[in-house]
């Protein structure tokens, strides 16, 4: 148990009761990082995955849209293993329509979830990593971090946002041993995607497989899915020696959609 990597680490990982948010919790557990999850999936099955893999796994509730919430939820962390080592920002929803019709609310919620908590979860969490001259932000971005699409002018704003935060909080940090960079995964098969899809085929009328198909041709010409245990692994490197100079990047698992 020792001899894994992130052994004694503490992570906090938001959104990570499925999906990518799950995958990324499981890995940095499987190396050791005892982990605070959030999010409002299936809580305590969830929990049950990460517990399995030997390490002490605590949850908090925070509503990831409200301030008071997440620093709620910072509170209890630092109560509870004394501080976070690991940030992971993953929390986020998608609402898609035209901008004319894009209804306020969702824009407000969008923007809240998925850019503004990762300023608050950061704004907490870096003293304590700038005292220890050590820590790791993972903020979980999107291809959309990097590249448009039609319909989506809150997610791509947000993702756009989460990408030049990480890149701020990478530079006010770069002589410390606290390092910040971004994921920017293509096409998951989470929830998420998984409604886009069953939308798309009933749009359509064809089956599922063929949405799939279709919904990857559009833009991943890879032709597959990114699965949560790739983006693991990569969060995994993140916190790793070997990452100690990486700083600021966005990085793409996006089956070549951001190289067209």
């Amino acid at each position: 148990m020792s001899s894994r990597t992130l052994s004694g680490k503490i992570a906090l990982v938001t959104g990570s009761t499925s999906g990518i948010g799950l995958g990324i919790a499981k890995a940095l557990a499987a190396e050791g990082a005892h982990i605070v999850m959030n999010g409002f999936g299936e809580v305590e099955a969830a929990q049950a995955q990460v517990k399995a893999l030997g390490v002490e796994v605590a949850y908090h509730g925070a509503d990831m849209s409200k301030a008071a919430d997440i620093e709620a939820m910072m509170a209890f962390a630092k109560e509870r293993f004394g501080g976070v080592d690991i940030l992971v920002n993953n929390a986020g929803i998608q609402h898609v329509a035209p901008i004319e019709d894009f209804p306020v609310e969702r824009w407000d919620a969008i923007l809240a979830i998925n850019l503004s908590s990762a300023f608050h979860t950061t704004r907490l969490a870096l003293p304590d990593m700038q005292a220890k001259n050590w820590g790791r932000i993972i903020n979980v971005a999107s291809v959309h971090g990097l590249v448009a699409s039609v319909q989506k002018s809150a997610y791509v704003a947000a993702k756009h946002g989460i990408v030049g935060l990480t890149k701020v909080t990478a530079l006010e940090n770069a002589t410390r041993g606290v390092t910040c960079n971004a994921i920017c995964p293509g096409w998951v098969l989470t929830p998420l995607v998984q409604k886009q899809v069953d939308a798309k085929a009933a749009a359509l009328g064809v089956s599922n497989a063929e949405a799939t198909k279709l919904l990857l041709g559009e833009k991943e010409p890879s032709m597959q899915f990114t699965t949560p245990e790739e983006l693991g692994a990569l969060a995994v490197f993140f916190c790793s020696e070997a990452a100690s100079n990486v700083r600021g990047v966005a990085w793409n698992m996006d089956g070549g959609w951001a190289a067209q």
